[in-house]
């Protein structure tokens, strides 16, 4: 079979569940990943024969993608802020509006001198942990997640990355957990935000796929993590300190809120599609 049979047959299938454009991104991923063939070499050698185990491989990739497993599963990858990640049925697949959060944190912080010590609560991946290690080189960044199997991923990625960070396994939500913790210049999360009732409205290949633990928080108690993390840097927060996190946009004044309630200044900052998605706050 030829680049260009299979190249077709696999679009048409796509095309069935996914817009057009990004089926097309979808199959330029996964036939460069699994056939080492960029985009341009397979549109100038259409009529190349591929071997039977490659076809095989890219067969049981449609297959998975047809069920709607994202893609980033398929291929146990992911990018992130110019990094290949390995990702799995255990973490988040990481997400552009992320990348802002470090982006925000790093130009923020780069005006400063002194070592600054971080904590990534929720590392998931570790994607948030590695990319601010990799732009704020002498930082100190502590990585925690109550899934065990989630370190694990975060690991393999410092490991592949070449950057070193400290991992945690700790249930953040039992504040007496954080007594052996130190105080940080840096507190930065993209925690569980999304109301069990809400699942239903979510894309199939995320509600189905994605680790639930690091998606949805109670009907009774959405804000149960902003509310720990405020009072966390209650005691944990540099006086100069900062806390950074992500957010659901529908609810960017409730969080506010919170951290006022803790006496936190915010300032909520919109990601690049004018959502409210993430918030600083300071003493």
């Amino acid at each position: 079979m030829t680049i260009e049979q299979i190249y077709k047959e696999y679009s048409d299938k796509l095309k069935n569940i996914y817009h057009e454009r990004e089926a097309a991104n979808i199959l330029d991923w996964v036939f460069e990943n699994i056939t080492g063939i960029q985009r341009t070499d397979r549109i100038l050698n259409k009529q190349k024969q591929l071997s039977n185990a490659v076809i095989k491989r890219l067969y049981r990739a449609l297959e998975q993608l047809l069920k709607h497993t994202p893609v980033q599963y398929v291929l146990g990858e992911a990018w992130f802020y110019k990094m290949k990640l390995l990702v799995n049925e255990h973490v988040l697949i990481p997400r552009p509006e992320t990348e802002e959060l470090v982006e925000w944190i790093t130009e923020d912080s780069k005006v400063k001198n002194e070592k600054m010590k971080i904590i990534d609560i929720g590392t998931g991946s570790g994607c948030i942990a590695i990319a601010l290690k990799k732009e704020l080189a002498d930082a100190n960044i502590l990585a925690i997640d109550i899934s065990a199997e989630a370190l694990s991923v975060a690991k393999k990625n410092a490991v592949h990355q070449n950057v070193n960070i400290d991992l945690l396994k700790i249930d953040f939500l039992d504040d007496k957990r954080w007594h052996g913790l130190s105080a940080f210049d840096i507190i930065v999360s993209n925690p569980p935000y999304i109301p069990e009732k809400e699942k239903d409205v979510l894309d199939k290949n995320v509600a189905a796929y994605e680790p639930h633990l690091a998606l949805f928080v109670s009907d009774d108690d959405p804000f149960i993590f902003y509310k720990k993390i405020a009072d966390f840097a209650t005691e944990h927060l540099e006086p100069t300190g900062k806390i950074y996190v992500e957010l659901n946009e529908k609810y960017a004044n409730e969080v506010n809120t919170i951290f006022s309630h803790f006496h936190f200044r915010s300032t909520i900052k919109k990601d690049i599609y004018e959502r409210e998605r993430m918030i600083c706050a300071k003493r």
